[in-house]
């Protein structure tokens, strides 16, 4: 594809590979999400003056919400370390090697936990800072009216996008609520299910088995 000020899609055999696997898995609401992390990210990191691995962010930044498809409806995980594995499944197949694949699979696992990526390599720092963009607006200031008009029409944003993530959120982890515990998922299984009940870090150390 054309470039979108000055970024684009790595064109390589693993990217080509990566976009079709993610293609297959993901509906439009997360395959055009992804991208968009990739290219706000990638956008990010530009303006910023960082040395980043395009492929290697390319590929974090679509695999990062892959945990939350009706593939992994049955597991207990996290849904970033769903990704992060899946991620370095794909990549261990592909003959990556094992420090590449160590690096996407910490910006995949790492995506939902702030106060941590920023100071690590490049490429994870700015899986957050796309996520972070294109969920959340975190940053939304720093990009021009131009360049953030550019992606979205390359990959649109859906009409009700800001519930469309929400609800994507829930159904990929309202079968494992305990595995929101010490993020800021369990937010939305408390803003979709009226029954859910947080769990108090507090109560835990009040209730242990330890005498003081």
């Amino acid at each position: 594809m054309d470039e979108i000020s000055g970024t684009r899609i790595p064109d390589s055999k693993i990217a080509r590979e990566v976009t079709e696997f993610i293609r297959d898995t993901e509906g439009d609401l997360l395959f055009h999400h992804s991208v968009r992390v990739y290219f706000w990210g990638a956008m990010t990191g530009s303006r910023r003056g960082m040395t980043f691995d395009p492929e290697l962010l390319y590929t974090a930044a679509m695999f990062h919400d892959i945990g939350l498809t009706t593939r992994y409806e049955n597991s207990q995980l996290r849904f970033e370390v769903d990704g992060a594995n899946a991620a370095r499944d794909f990549l261990r197949e592909h003959g990556i090697s094992e420090s590449d694949i160590e690096i996407v699979w910490n910006a995949v696992a790492l995506h939902t936990t702030p106060g941590i990526p920023e100071f690590m390599r490049p490429e994870i720092a700015l899986v957050q800072a796309g996520a972070g963009m294109d969920v959340a607006g975190r940053g939304y200031d720093e990009f021009t009216d131009a360049q953030r008009d550019s992606v979205i029409a390359a990959f649109p944003r859906e009409a009700d996008f800001k519930h469309g993530i929400i609800d994507a959120f829930y159904r990929g982890m309202k079968h494992r609520p305990h595995s929101t515990f010490g993020t800021f998922n369990d937010d939305v299984l408390a803003f979709k299910d009226p029954n859910f009940r947080r769990v108090d870090m507090c109560s835990i150390i009040l209730a242990s088995n330890w005498n003081s």
